[in-house]
């Protein structure tokens, strides 16, 4: 039997409400998915939590799988991206009143750059230039993704304070890449 037949017989087995092949599929595929999750999310609690959303799908979709939609292991990765994505979006911090051009808040969330010499050097020497709590509070929010209630919960602070602290500190930075 062929890895992508035994997956189709696990998944189809799930189907049927069967625990213990729903369990083999878990064991064999796991790993690649969570892989795919953290490659995404870029944090480990978060990729924990799309895996077992992404299980949880698929699990109760089991019964909808069809050949036509790829392998099995291609309809698994695809529900485990969409469902990362959901994340991603549900918790994405934008800043207030402050607009960096666009391809410098893509390269701060992404670590990509048009130039990656330069342009990285001068994003981390105008960060290193910013107070640590706005240093912090920016790293959270658009590296990490957190929202602006999540970085108060993280670090024990006012709201207030947080939002002034992103609002301040994407200020002093928008200043500095552009200098």
């Amino acid at each position: 039997m062929t890895p992508q037949q035994q997956l189709l017989e696990w998944l189809r087995s799930s189907a049927q409400g069967d625990k213990a092949a729903f369990e083999s599929l878990y064991q064999a595929t796991s790993a690649k998915l969570f892989a795919v999750s953290l490659q995404l999310m870029r944090r480990r609690d978060w990729a924990e939590d799309v895996l077992q959303d992404a299980f949880i799908k698929i699990w109760h979709n089991a019964g909808d799988y069809h050949t036509e939609k790829g392998t099995v292991m291609t309809w698994m990765i695809s529900i485990t991206r969409y469902r990362a994505l959901d994340l991603l979006k549900s918790r994405k911090v934008k800043a207030e009143h402050i607009e960096l051009d666009e391809s410098w808040m893509e390269a701060l969330h992404t670590g990509e750059f048009t130039d990656p010499a330069s342009d990285k050097a001068r994003l981390e020497f105008c960060m290193e230039g910013l107070e640590s709590d706005h240093r912090q509070s920016i790293y959270l929010a658009f590296v990490n993704g957190l929202s602006h209630q999540e970085i108060t919960q993280y670090i024990s602070a006012p709201l207030g304070s947080i939002k002034s602290w992103i609002r301040r500190g994407l200020a002093k930075l928008k200043r500095c890449l552009e200098a």
